[in-house]
């Protein structure tokens, strides 16, 4: 099976109950026959920008992203912060996710942002989620996620809440249709 799921999203089944990955929405930043890695999009870690900078001891002079919710990404790396951007930019430590998107890591974007420039958007997590070579394509034929192409202006531009419903709606479908049995004719 030869499946290439970067920029996809990942719409967590019912029958997911994996109690970091329930009802989570996932991007998939990268995805090869080493294995996949992402950030969960959906599940805010009751935080601002704001807040994060003030732990980081980086003053933010981006007021139209100091309130942006810094969510959950993943069980990978929690201390860590990564920032899904757009535009790309040239950071010290980015994945080009697209010619028009990356993941950065590193603290020079963060400073960037503090100093009122950087990304024009942004998302912000700690931690990622990583699945090793072949994981997610067994996870995805078990039924434990939908996937559909990324629409990012989801991530962007929808508060935390609004995403998962969103992105089902990129399928066609509604939450009401999901149940957690298989259906037999």
């Amino acid at each position: 099976m030869d499946m290439n799921l970067s920029q996809h999203f990942l719409i967590a089944m019912p029958s997911l109950v994996d109690p970091i990955f329930a009802k989570t929405l996932a991007y998939v930043c990268d995805h090869n026959d080493k294995g996949a890695m992402g950030v969960i999009v959906n599940r805010p870690l009751g935080m601002t920008l704001t807040t994060l900078f003030e732990q980081i001891d980086v003053e933010l002079h981006r007021p139209d992203v100091a309130e942006l919710e810094v969510c959950f990404g993943g069980p990978v790396q929690t201390d860590r912060g990564f920032v899904l951007h757009t535009p790309l930019g040239d950071w010290q430590s980015t994945l080009p996710v697209n010619d028009g998107m990356g993941l950065t890591t590193s603290k020079d974007i963060l400073l960037a942002v503090g100093e009122g420039s950087g990304p024009e958007k942004m998302f912000v997590t700690l931690g990622y989620a990583g699945w090793e070579a072949g994981q997610l394509e067994s996870e995805i034929a078990q039924n434990a996620w939908l996937s559909v192409e990324a629409d990012p202006s989801i991530i962007f531009s929808l508060p935390a809440e609004e995403r998962y419903e969103a992105a089902l709606k990129l399928l066609g479908v509604d939450m009401a249709m999901l149940s957690d049995e298989a259906g037999h004719a």
